[in-house]
């Protein structure tokens, strides 16, 4: 959906001060009133109050601006595209656009506006507006709203006589209705056949007070600007139909008056003459920029107009214009869309551009759809491609001869000159049924794979698809016949077939998400409801038809939600049991259970300890190695790094955004030499660094934190990266902040836990470098702001991200991403990654829009709420390690002494750096548990204050005795030993594996860390392996006695290290193991190649 005109409860986020982000620390958000700059704005007219309804949203959360407006009418910015409507109601307020209490209800000192009010000067050097009641306003900013005049030929002799009127202003329409009544019966009569004639010659028909109206147009047709020959044509059959005389052809050559200087005729240039008492001139606008050339400001010589710039800026800084008196490119513009769109881009440059690349105003799209008495009328595009020659061509079909000698060149203008240039590459497609009054023509590229304009007439429900077609400039998919044949589907058109971010309102740039997403959140329950929210249909109206037909449609739309149960132990799925933590503050695994598990003395499992401890940590974001949360880690959260094979870990410092100073490379690059630590640059962005032992992570963390870097949380199920292209900050095309944003993004949610890990990306433009639309949350610049996409993932089951929101500006991104988050966090099943979740979600991408967008459920404000609570707990888990005692003892390898044992996978030279070898292909299937021991013996190991009363039910060592590594368990006060190994690949972890329990049978489990093999601790069955029976590992007797040590029965040193020691299971480089070698031999001695070690 778009989002520039959407979700107006958005507005009211706040940017939560997280202390991470540097522009937060910076400034002040928002903005105290004496720090605010002032935006004078000359005009309340239709653009004037868009700009101001613009600048307000996007400017909601930093207020940098307060705003005075000066208009010079007595009314309130009111619909003047829709003045006819003012014969039946005769009441100003009904076509305002905004209440009155609108204006009143802005946060004090944001807007102020006076009426009735004419700025007399600008003085730009002192940044100061006169005004005509004698008062001086100041300004920081100055835009020049003033509109256009309606043109009255005052060349033509009676242009001032009683009578004569132009169709402007609700005072040129009072005044009209006022002297209306002094000449009832009698020829009223309309000169110019465009749109504002046209719409002037409805005005004195619905007056109802003309004996006869006519309309007066110079050309062979009516509407010669919007439509060709034949269509215009048929315009003219049309209205005569309706009871308006139109005169062809002719031209006012002199007014005539009576004594009283009263109109009573009209004399045209070819001598016919014609009775008349009221003349109203509809022949075209002239922009209002006297005000800006007295003060010196550039203004176009031709036609008139101040001088702007794409940055709708004048040549004097801080002076802007927008709407009609605005001159760009040498042109301007009587109709309001393009006033809209400048109001847009110039509110979107003055709040969002210190972080994205500023927005330009560029050739805006002049597609018109009005209903002038009662026959509708439509054109698109570039509808006289075929006259004029096209504006542009899609870009696969530009043949430019930029390589051609310059004899050919020549040849070709001579060719021109004598034959006349040649026909534009266009091709028309011409439909006319003059029973039912219906024309359309399209114009196509000769091949005919591209729309580029047309025109309707009578029939135009296929507008709001059209227009789409040729702003994209997307190649068809249908033949061109298809939009003619298509046009005889009877019935209304609901708009089911329309996409959300399809325009249906070309005046205020209204999408049907826009209309469909007012309707969703229950605060539009009527059409005029929607009229208020959206702005649609306060324009010409001619969307209106459509508008009801979607506001009829989505009254309908209903969802569905699925349950699922975590494990065993709980009849909850991890949505329920997030729910109820965060509803009765549960903060261990003891209160979970009692409140909601099966058996309350259960000490749970590998699946449901994982889910409880992510779940706790998104609460309440506590230190994961804490004593009643450290039983509750898998192995990676539990030594805050990724384990690898050879029982190592990585290390991985936060490079957020993938910027880093060399300062930052270097110290990296120091810590890997002096640890042996093989390094890679991720797909993330940044640098892991392999093989690093347990004993010597505290001092690695040290280092780099000590150099200003913090743990990377790769080994989370938390935000792992938000990778960046480089965007403005060097890219040529880039046009929005994407590193900046990137940066932004990732220190705003690192560390928060969620279901399963998640991956940002933003891209500065749509080459889309980053990578974005793979990610759990995506930003791709526009120049609107960003595109946001979600649910997307790389891995075993790739997924393209969605589109969530479009054209989201800077200052909104950050509260939709943390309401999708959230409610990801709140809502997913275990280890359910974002695109698996999206799929799931009843509806999908459009249910989550309704959520996150339209807050259909009420929680979008708790959402954030929590969101900000979050993020405002961060701390960098390395720094709180290496600063406590308790938590540095958990980093040694064994419990009962400082010797350490070498890792037992052979290290393997490649590539001028150091990797374990290869895992064997097969597990070890020796049956350890039934070793007949020649004798056992107790003996004491390690003293018992070594194990604690966890709150999650278990402690457990691992213990060194000769050169063999045992594992130790206490349980609920009770003692379990094996072997450290687990026979599958040959790992020493069994020590850091999680338990598990089922009370009803009194089993007791512990799940290998590395592949999840279930060891039996206790029982007939102890050392056997539940889940692979082709693995099993040897069990001892064990208990505690009064000297305070924890004692084993084994059998002697040598006889068990024979059996279980650590080199007697080291995993070495076998001979059958040669990689890529035939590879590497087709490679060899290719140049350039450098040589391949294996």
């Amino acid at each position: 959906m778009s989002w520039a005109d959407s979700s107006p409860g958005m507005q009211m986020g706040k940017v939560p001060v997280n202390g991470h982000d540097p522009e937060e620390d910076a400034e002040q958000y928002p903005r105290p009133r004496q720090q605010r700059k002032k935006v004078v704005i000359v005009g309340l007219g239709m653009v004037g109050v868009a700009f101001i309804e613009k600048l307000m949203k996007m400017d909601a959360k930093r207020r940098e601006y307060d705003v005075v407006v000066i208009g010079e009418e007595s009314h309130l910015a009111y619909n003047r595209v829709g003045l006819t409507s003012f014969f039946q109601h005769r009441k100003a307020e009904n076509l305002y656009l905004n209440p009155r209490d609108w204006y009143s209800g802005m946060p004090e000192g944001s807007l102020n506006y006076h009426l009735n009010t004419r700025v007399t000067e600008i003085h730009p050097e002192n940044r100061v507006v006169s005004t005509s009641t004698g008062a001086t306003v100041p300004y920081d900013v100055l835009v020049l709203a003033t509109g256009s005049d309606a043109l009255l030929p005052r060349h033509t002799p009676g242009h001032d006589a009683k009578g004569v009127f132009v169709y402007r202003t609700i005072d040129d329409l009072e005044k009209l209705i006022q002297y209306a009544d002094t000449c009832k019966g009698t020829t009223g009569a309309v000169v110019g056949g465009g749109l504002l004639g046209l719409e002037a010659a409805k005005a004195m028909m619905d007056l109802e007070t003309f004996g006869q109206v006519k309309l007066i147009e110079r050309n062979r047709w009516v509407l010669s600007r919007q439509l060709d020959d034949d269509a215009g044509s048929m315009v003219v059959e049309l209205v005569r139909k309706l009871g308006l005389d139109v005169l062809l052809s002719k031209r006012v050559g002199k007014i005539e008056v009576d004594e009283d200087n009263a109109v009573k005729g009209v004399l045209f240039e070819d001598g016919e003459r014609m009775d008349c008492k009221c003349l109203m001139f509809g022949i075209g606008i002239k922009a209002r920029d006297e005000l800006a050339r007295k003060a010196g400001i550039k203004c176009a010589d031709r036609g008139g107009g101040i001088v702007i710039d794409p940055n709708l800026m004048t040549n004097r800084e801080g002076i802007y214009a927008i709407g009609e008196c605005a001159s760009w490119e040498n042109q301007t513009f009587g109709l309001i869309a393009p006033g809209i769109e400048m109001a847009e881009v110039l509110a979107f440059n003055l709040t969002q551009a210190k972080i994205h690349a500023p927005r330009k105003f560029k050739r805006p799209d002049l597609s018109t759809k009005l209903k002038l008495l009662g026959v509708e009328v439509a054109s698109f595009g570039d509808f006289f491609a075929d006259r004029d020659g096209p504006k542009a061509l899609p870009m696969k079909r530009h043949n430019a001869k930029k390589d051609q000698p310059n004899g050919v060149q020549s040849q070709e203008q001579v060719k021109n000159m004598t034959d006349g240039p040649p026909p534009p590459p266009v091709k028309a497609l011409s439909y006319k049924d003059p029973f039912q009054a219906v024309y359309k023509k399209f114009l196509f590229t000769l091949d005919g794979k591209y729309l580029l304009g047309g025109m309707m007439i009578g029939d135009t429900k296929d507008y709001v698809k059209l227009v789409p077609m040729v702003k994209t400039q997307k190649a068809l998919d249908v033949p061109p016949s298809q939009f003619i044949l298509g046009a005889s589907k009877e019935g209304d058109d609901d708009g089911s077939d329309l996409t959300n971010d399809t325009q249906i309102c070309s005046c205020h740039n209204v999408t049907k998400g826009d209309v469909a997403n007012a309707v969703k959140d229950g605060t539009c329950k009527s059409i005029g409801d929607i009229k208020s929210c959206t702005k649609a249909g306060t324009g010409c109206g001619g969307c209106m038809p459509l508008v009801q037909t979607i506001f009829n449609a989505e009254m309908k739309a209903q969802g569905s939600e699925v349950l699922n149960h975590l494990c065993p132990h709980f009849e909850y799925s991890r949505a329920d049991l997030f729910n109820i933590i965060y509803v009765k503050k549960l903060k261990s695994l003891p209160e979970v259970m009692k409140e909601c598990g099966k058996d309350p003395d259960s000490l749970g499992c590998e699946a449901c300890k994982p889910a409880l401890g992510s779940i706790l940590a998104s609460l309440y974001n506590q230190h994961v190695m804490d004593k009643s949360l450290h039983g509750l880690q898998d192995t990676n959260d539990r030594f805050l790094g990724n384990i690898q094979r050879n029982g190592t870990f990585s290390v991985i410092p936060r490079v957020a955004g993938g910027e880093i100073t060399p300062e930052k490379l270097i110290v990296i690059g120091t810590v890997a030499k002096k640890y042996n630590l093989y390094c890679k640059i991720t797909g993330g962005q940044r640098i892991d660094m392999f093989g690093a032992k347990k004993e010597d992570l505290i001092d690695i963390w040290t280092a780099l934190v000590n150099a200003g870097m913090e743990s990377g949380h790769a080994y989370a199920k938390s935000l792992r990266t938000v990778k960046s292209c480089v965007g403005t900050s060097w890219c040529r095309f880039g046009i929005g902040d994407s590193v900046g944003m990137a940066i932004r993004l990732e220190e705003r949610y690192k560390s928060i836990r969620s279901p399963h890990k998640m991956k940002g990306g933003v891209s500065g433009c749509v080459r889309e470098c980053a990578e974005a639309q793979n990610k759990d949350f995506g930003l791709i610049a526009t120049e609107k702001g960003f595109n946001l996409f979600v649910g997307g993932n790389g891995g075993a089951s790739p997924r393209h991200s969605e589109l969530l929101a479009k054209d989201v500006p800077p200052d909104d991104v950050v509260p939709i991403i943390d309401r999708y988050l959230m409610f990801y966090i709140r809502t997913a099943d275990k280890l359910q990654r974002t695109a698996r979740w999206v799929e799931q979600l009843p509806g999908g991408i459009k249910y989550l829009r309704e959520v996150i967008l339209e807050d259909k459920l009420g929680i979008a404000a708790s959402l954030e709420q929590q969101m900000n609570e979050l993020v405002g707990t961060f701390f960098c888990e390395w720094t709180e390690a290496i600063n406590s005692a308790t938590r540095s003892s958990h980093f040694k390898q064994f419990g009962n002494t400082h010797e350490n044992i070498p890792n037992n996978v052979e290290p393997i030279s490649e590539r001028g750096q150091t990797r374990p070898a290869d895992w064997p292909s097969k597990s070890t299937t020796e049956d350890f548990r039934a070793t007949p021991w020649s004798t056992l013996a107790w003996q004491p190991l390690i003293e018992s204050h070594y194990f604690t009363d966890d709150p999650t039910g278990s402690s457990s060592k691992n213990v060194k005795r000769g050169d063999t590594q045992l594992a130790i368990f206490k349980i609920k006060n009770k003692w379990y030993a094996t072997q450290q190994m687990c026979p599958h690949k040959r790992t020493f972890a069994l020590s850091e594996g999680l338990i598990g329990d089922d009370v009803k049978t009194d089993k007791l489990w512990v799940s290998c860390p590395f592949h999840k093999r279930n060891f039996t601790l206790n029982g007939a069955d102890a050392g056997r392996c539940s889940n692979d029976e082709d693995v099993n590992i040897a069990t001892f007797p064990v208990e505690e006695r009064e000297d305070g040590w924890v004692y084993l029965k084994l059998p002697p040193v040598e006889e068990l290290d024979q059996r279980l020691g650590t080199e007697r299971w080291k995993v070495k480089m076998g001979k059958g193991n040669e990689g890529m070698k035939r590879l590497d031999d087709k490679l060899k001695g290719m140049k350039g190649r450098k040589p391949f070690e294996g």
